[in-house]
């Protein structure tokens, strides 16, 4: 299998690695994934690590766990042109999620439950304690944008968000998140995502529209000093 370049991988990057080997194909419908031991040895991470980004892509239906067998592909390719996808660099990452966004705030705020409030609740909280360590940070704001867009109840705008996501396994991408990902541009993340969760919480469509425009426009600007570096 190919890995990415070893560079400190989070869950989420792992999950898209795998994923983006599913979707090509390398990794067949029905075949059996190595053992986590195996995964994580290839990886350079702790076992703990590739549980979660395996637990992720059974969240998205792209694997299946089978109790004392094994991680099993369930997916059938041929669905979907990676190309485009593959060819993606972080900018364009920034672009497609500003014009997504903005609009899954507002649908959270119209059809989210407490339940789904609580839960970014706790994943802010736990970006909130981890603001000096990057890779933990970007694994849990990928969850956390991801729980924001099941608020929604929108299975279209789910999926199109996960395929945006896998970018981030990309290496331009994660030598990206080493160059942006400080303890200074966490903090101001965590401050926005904070906002975020007041308006949603308080049923406020348009502003907690503006907040996430506000987050991503950071985010952007960070990502565009970085290239220019």
């Amino acid at each position: 299998m190919n890995v990415p370049e070893k560079q400190r991988l989070g869950a989420a990057e792992i999950a898209a690695e795998l994923k983006r080997q599913i979707t090509l194909g390398h990794l067949k419908n029905k075949e059996r994934l190595p053992p986590e031991r195996q995964l994580a040895d290839g990886f350079g991470v702790a076992r703990g690590t590739v549980r979660e980004a395996l637990n992720q892509l059974v969240d998205i239906g792209y694997v299946e766990i089978k109790a004392s067998s094994g991680t099993y592909i369930r997916y059938e390719s041929d669905k979907l042109d990676y190309s485009v996808i593959a060819s993606a660099n972080p900018l364009e990452l920034m672009d497609a999620r500003f014009a997504l966004e903005p609009h899954i705030c507002r649908l959270a705020v119209m059809k989210g439950r407490q339940t789904d409030f609580s839960h970014l609740e706790n994943l802010c909280l736990k970006m909130e304690q981890n603001n000096h360590d990057s890779t933990i940070f970007s694994d849990t704001d990928t969850e956390f944008h991801r729980a924001l867009c099941r608020c929604s109840g929108n299975t279209l705008l789910i999926w199109m968000l996960d395929q945006i996501t896998s970018v981030r396994s990309h290496s331009d991408w994660t030598r990206m998140r080493h160059l942006t990902l400080n303890e200074t541009i966490i903090t101001q993340y965590n401050l926005q995502h904070r906002r975020l969760i007041e308006a949603i919480r308080a049923r406020e469509p348009e502003s907690a529209a503006n907040i996430m425009k506000e987050h991503l426009e950071t985010a952007r600007l960070s990502l565009t000093r970085a290239a220019e570096t």
